[in-house]
């Protein structure tokens, strides 16, 4: 009788020793597919996927979380937190004048440079000077705003800006595509961190 209740106490235990924890779980998860998968089937445990970005997220357990690597798995409390993805990008900002090789001659941009320099050396401002000369339409005085990938500016325009150090004015010439461009550097490259993580009540 003794070895039957036994018995029986064993196969009670075993479901529970069985089941996985939420860190063991969460070392098994990889993908945003994976986590929407834990997510959809552990709703008791509230899942949820957070998305963070450097300079944004500033309370204390984000900056622990923007802090840790790819892959991490550690608990808070009884909250747990994989770091499923980090992207690290340096975003830059400058701003340019624009001269069409398809409308002047290379003489006549080599000329155009010269008297543009000339009014920056005098002391004119740069974005007065894109207003009046740029031949790509830009409305913005010049200014590119934040930007990195060659989705936002060319990637011979990225190159150049990040060779060069703010203040730099520089020209850049991509003459294959008839590009012309008088650039100035106005600010610090600014690294750029986003991470995703997958939270989950338990241990």
């Amino acid at each position: 009788m003794k070895n039957i209740f036994a018995a029986f106490l064993l196969l009670l235990a075993i479901p529970v020793v069985a089941q996985q924890t939420v860190t063991e779980q969460f070392q098994k998860i990889n993908t945003i597919q994976q986590a929407e998968q834990y997510i959809a089937a552990n709703a008791q445990l509230k899942p949820a996927l957070m998305y963070l970005s450097a300079g944004k997220d500033s309370g204390l357990l984000e900056k622990r979380l923007l802090r840790q690597k790819q892959g991490d798995v550690f608990s808070v409390g009884n909250v747990t937190y994989k770091i499923l993805d980090v992207k690290d990008t340096i975003n830059f900002r400058a701003s340019y004048i624009f001269l069409d090789g398809g409308t002047y001659t290379k003489s006549q941009i080599d000329s155009l440079k010269n008297v543009i320099m000339k009014k920056i050396s005098a002391g004119e401002s740069f974005e007065a000077l894109s207003d009046q000369y740029t031949m790509d339409g830009n409305q913005t005085r010049g200014d590119t705003d934040w930007f990195y990938g060659e989705y936002m500016m060319p990637k011979e325009f990225q190159d150049a800006v990040q060779k060069n150090k703010t203040g730099d004015v520089f020209f850049l010439d991509v003459s294959e595509k008839q590009w012309h461009y008088i650039i100035k550097k106005t600010h610090d490259d600014r690294i750029k961190k986003d991470v995703i993580v997958l939270r989950s009540n338990g241990r």
